[in-house]
């Protein structure tokens, strides 16, 4: 059986991640599964609150404690799904923020082999600011603070930038290029990010 395609959209929160995955799971071409990075971090976030309704932490932990004890594993399980769907034969859409070295050093081991369109999902400060304000369910800054991280690199298959394309424009965009000749292995082409410590 064929590995299913994996098109992994990568983009601050707010870029316009998720109403591309919509409209690609809604066209009738071909038949994707979508899978969000925020789903996994929401259920386990649902599953401590419901558990654990009057969880009173006696100490602070720090945010990067927090991430590497709970965030990492979570992004890591993520990935490991996306890549047993496609293993199984699924198409996949997953939309990520790949915002530091290290969370790129693993997508790049788990997709390696896989068929996988590498796509950047673009939009500017100001726009991603405007559209924060006006969805009014993420924190004001968030994906001003992610923003020089996940767009650090210019290696994708294909750009799509969300001011210029409706999201069905993108989607559209996406499918023509999976229909395409065109060879999507940039992940075959990347090198790893030496990971800093600090």
């Amino acid at each position: 059986m064929k590995q299913g395609i994996i098109v992994l959209l990568n983009g601050t929160s707010s870029s316009g991640k998720t109403s591309i995955s919509n409209e690609l799971v809604n066209q009738k071409e071909i038949l994707f599964h979508h899978l969000s990075i925020d789903d996994f971090f929401n259920n386990f976030n649902e599953f401590v609150d419901k558990k654990f309704p009057d969880l009173k932490p006696t100490r602070e932990v720090d945010d990067q404690v927090v991430a590497q004890i709970i965030f990492d594993p979570i992004a890591s399980m993520f990935y490991s799904t996306i890549k047993l769907f496609s293993e199984m034969g699924l198409n996949v859409i997953a939309d990520t923020v790949i915002d530091n070295d290290k969370r790129f050093n693993e997508c790049l081991d788990v997709f390696f082999d896989q068929p996988t369109i590498f796509i950047g999902v673009i939009c500017s400060k100001e726009e991603l600011m405007r559209r924060e304000q006006i969805r009014g369910d993420r924190q004001i800054g968030l994906a001003n603070s992610q923003f020089d991280k996940v767009y650090c690199f210019n290696e994708y298959d294909l750009e799509v930038n969300t001011e210029e394309l409706s999201p069905i424009e993108c989607a559209e965009k996406i499918l023509s290029f999976i229909h395409s000749d065109k060879d999507y292995s940039v992940f075959k082409k990347l090198s790893k990010r030496e990971i800093s410590v600090s």
